[in-house]
C-alpha cells in the first residue's frame, strides 16, 4: 500500500466530523486524493451494520455483541473502501478507527483492550494508520456539544451516563501512552478554526514526512 492512513479518535461531541471535513476540503484544494469516510460505516454493509449498533432502541446489547459488530463493519470498510484507496496512493481521512474499540468496548465495557485489540487484529489484518489524531475535550463541554447541536443523530452511545464517558477517555489516555509513536494529541476544548488549523498543520507534517509537499 502506497497511500496514507489518517484517522480521527476521540470521546462523543470532540468535534471530530466538522473538522475532519474541513481539512478534507483542504487538502482536496491542493490538487490531493483525499478519500473521507467514517466508522462504523463508510459502505453499504458497515452502515447497515452502523444502525444495529447505534440503534436507541438497542439498550440490550452485549458489549462483546458490540465490540464484534464494530470490527465485522471495520473489515467490510478495509476491504471494500480503505484498501483500494490507499493502494491507488490515496490519503485516506478517517472518522474512528481502531482505537475507539479498544476505549469504548476494550476499556469502558470492561472486555479488556488486548482482547479486543486481538479481535481487530483478525478483522484488519494488522493494517494500522500511519497517523492518529485525539481530539481531547473535557467530557461536560462535549455531551454539551452534543446537545446543542440539532443536526448530529444521536445515537445509543451518547446516551450512556456521564461515568461511562469517563471511562471512555481513560481508555483514550492508556492506549495514548501504548501507541505515543503514531497518536498525536489535539486539544479540542479550542474553537473549531483553532482545531481546524493545529490539525492542518500535524496532518501536512505527516504528508510532508511522506515525501508528499502541501
Amino acid at each position: 500500500m502506497q497511500g496514507i492512513f489518517i484517522t480521527v479518535e476521540g470521546p462523543e461531541g470532540a468535534g471530530k466530523t466538522t473538522v475532519l471535513a474541513e481539512a478534507a476540503t483542504q487538502l482536496q484544494n491542493k490538487g490531493l486524493d483525499i478519500v473521507l469516510t467514517r466508522e462504523p460505516g463508510g459502505i453499504r454493509i458497515a452502515e447497515q451494520i452502523r444502525q444495529v449498533i447505534l440503534n436507541t432502541e438497542n439498550t440490550e446489547m452485549d458489549g462483546r455483541t458490540e465490540a464484534l459488530l464494530y470490527a465485522a463493519a471495520r473489515r467490510q470498510h478495509l476491504v471494500e473502501k480503505v484498501i483500494p484507496a490507499l493502494d491507488r496512493g490515496a490519503i485516506v481521512l478517517c472518522d474512528r478507527f481502531i482505537d475507539s474499540s479498544l476505549a469504548y468496548q476494550g476499556f469502558a465495557r470492561g472486555l479488556g483492550i488486548q482482547e479486543v485489540y486481538a479481535i481487530n487484529q483478525f478483522a484488519t489484518q494488522g493494517i494500522m494508520p500511519d497517523l492518529t489524531l485525539y481530539f481531547d475535550v473535557d467530557i461536560e463541554l462535549g455531551l454539551k456539544r452534543i446537545e446543542q447541536n440539532n443536526k448530529r443523530e444521536i445515537n445509543r452511545l451518547d446516551l450512556e451516563a456521564i461515568d461511562f464517558h469517563s471511562r471512555v477517555k481513560a481508555g483514550f489516555e492508556n492506549i495514548i501512552e501504548t501507541f505515543s509513536d503514531r497518536i498525536q494529541r489535539v486539544d479540542a476544548n479550542k474553537s473549531f478554526e483553532e482545531v481546524c488549523t493545529e490539525v492542518m498543520e500535524k496532518i501536512t507534517q505527516k504528508l510532508n514526512e511522506k515525501g508528499i509537499l502541501v
